[in-house]
């Protein structure tokens, strides 16, 4: 019974990433707290490879006492 499901699914695979078109859309990640949280979160995120410390805004002042932001708006694929 498997085989069966697995014969007649090769050509759904092909056809619907064939099909389908990856888009560029806009994702905005905030980070939000002390300034020693997210400066090292910052500095993680680019020894992983996901974006570098530059591409992220400045710290900025937070609505609460104590905490900064920032922002990084980077595109993702969405399929």
């Amino acid at each position: 019974m498997t085989q069966g499901f697995l014969l007649g699914a090769d050509f759904s695979i092909n056809q619907i990433s064939s099909q389908v078109t990856p888009l560029k859309q806009p994702l905005k990640h905030l980070l939000i707290g002390s300034s020693k949280a997210v400066t090292s979160t910052i500095q993680y995120l680019q020894v992983i490879g996901y974006a570098d410390v530059g591409d992220w805004s400045p710290l900025l002042p937070s609505p609460n006492p104590g905490e900064v932001m920032s922002i990084l708006n980077r595109p993702i694929l969405v399929q």
